[in-house]
């Protein structure tokens, strides 16, 4: 028999085994990397990280966190949510994109192997390879949704992704309860993109020339000229791409350009990040020096708060 110390110890073990071995227990999640079927985006640490940390973005903000608590609240989604980021470089869209997968899993432990980040430099860099890259893309889709419902695809640069690769993932982003067996519906798709900037930016400074403000541009009207704009794009991804023709992108998220009290809270933040306390004299001489467009009014940063860090570190 055993003593009471032994059996325990014994007791422990075997509990400890038993979680480790049940495909969706909480010991198992949080030592390793495991997927459930449960909702597990966290909109209220998602909304305030947006709110608190996303700068001048007031528009963006309210349509990811929109697009988000839709999907999140439909227990069977009818069709994985897509969104599209448009806005000058670094004005917030793969922070943004960022703070989503921080959050998209529960125990705040970052679940890598169900977030897919794509680069078309990186991932597909050859023109005449464009038929194998989509067989390619199409079983990397297919395989990780199977293992994972709630899977998270970040596509950047899409300004520079190849002319039809993206439209191998068309038959993903339908209204299909299932293909072949797997249900997509509650997967995430966002495309990041450049292209669709120097629009969003060409009504915002028509905005402040009439003397209105940046917070009364509609969204809707930026979201149906971005459909417009990057569907007639010859440079970009999106060109006559079958996403927009058949209405699969659920939302076209702008990011506005940046002002100089925008540009004042990066450098803030961003002194924070790095230990430093906040110097009201550097925040302004970093600040200014960053904005430069148009060269009559300076107005706008035109890199965003693109090299905001290298500058605080220097």
């Amino acid at each position: 028999a055993l003593d009471p110390l032994s059996t325990s110890v014994f007791m422990g073990g075997a509990a400890v085994a038993w979680q480790l071995l049940s495909p969706h227990s909480w010991l198992k999640c949080s030592l390793l990397e495991c997927c459930n079927m449960k909702d597990t985006l966290n909109l209220s640490a998602i909304k305030m990280d947006l709110e608190q940390k996303v700068f001048g973005q007031h528009l963006a903000i309210q349509i990811v966190l929109k697009a988000l608590s839709t999907n999140m609240y439909s227990k069977w989604p009818r069709k994985p949510l897509v969104m599209s980021f448009h806005g000058w470089t670094g004005t917030g869209k793969s922070f943004v994109s960022s703070i989503i997968a921080e959050n998209l899993y529960q125990l705040k432990i970052p679940r890598r192997r169900f977030v897919h980040h794509f680069s078309p430099v990186l991932h597909f860099p050859h023109l005449s390879h464009v038929h194998l890259y989509k067989d390619q893309l199409q079983n990397w889709i297919r395989g990780n949704v199977s293992a994972c419902p709630r899977s998270l695809f970040i596509f950047s640069e899409m300004d520079q992704m190849p002319h039809g690769l993206i439209d191998s993932i068309t038959p993903f982003l339908g209204y299909r309860e299932e293909i072949d067996g797997v249900y997509y519906g509650k997967a995430i798709f966002l495309f990041l993109n450049n292209a669709g900037g120097d629009k969003i930016t060409e009504i915002a400074l028509d905005y402040w020339r009439r003397l209105k403000r940046r917070e009364d541009i509609p969204a809707e009207k930026l979201q149906s000229l971005l459909s417009e704009e990057i569907f007639r794009n010859r440079r970009g991804g999106f060109f006559h791409s079958q996403l927009i023709q058949k209405n699969l992108i659920d939302y076209f998220v702008p990011f506005l350009p940046l002002e100089y009290k925008h540009v004042r809270e990066c450098v803030r933040e961003e002194l924070r990040v790095q230990g430093h306390p906040e110097d009201e004299d550097l925040i302004t001489e970093i600040a200014s020096a960053m904005i430069d467009y148009p060269r009559e009014e300076g107005l706008y940063s035109s890199k965003g708060c693109k090299t905001v860090a290298t500058r605080v570190t220097l």
